[in-house]
């Protein structure tokens, strides 16, 4: 429960629980080149993987040309970006910010 609600009949507050290391979810950030990126990366995702994958993949936009994807979803990305027909080209992956030289 995230709420931090009085119940009736209780002085109960509920606090959220911090994630151990090992239950978070592991990020990779990739530098991306080409045209128009944010309209065509998630349709390239979504054309090749489908809905699903796009959600597993949980895309966030870092900066204009830096995306992070879920880990475990690094391939499926990258060969969605390879059979795309707009050219979309990975220049780096790195699982840090500071390694893609930012």
């Amino acid at each position: 429960m995230v709420s931090n609600k009085k119940y009736k009949g209780s002085n109960l507050n509920f606090i959220m629980k911090a994630l151990i290391p090992s239950h978070r979810e592991k990020k990779r950030y990739l530098l991306l080149q080409g045209k128009d990126l944010k309209k065509n990366v998630p349709n390239a995702i979504k054309e090749f993987v489908g809905i699903l994958g796009l959600s597993e993949a949980t895309p966030i936009w870092i900066k204009e040309n830096v995306f992070s994807i879920n880990r475990k979803s690094l391939d499926k990305v990258k060969a969605s970006f390879a059979v795309y027909s707009e050219k979309i080209e990975v220049l780096r992956v790195s699982g840090t910010l500071k390694g893609l030289g930012f």
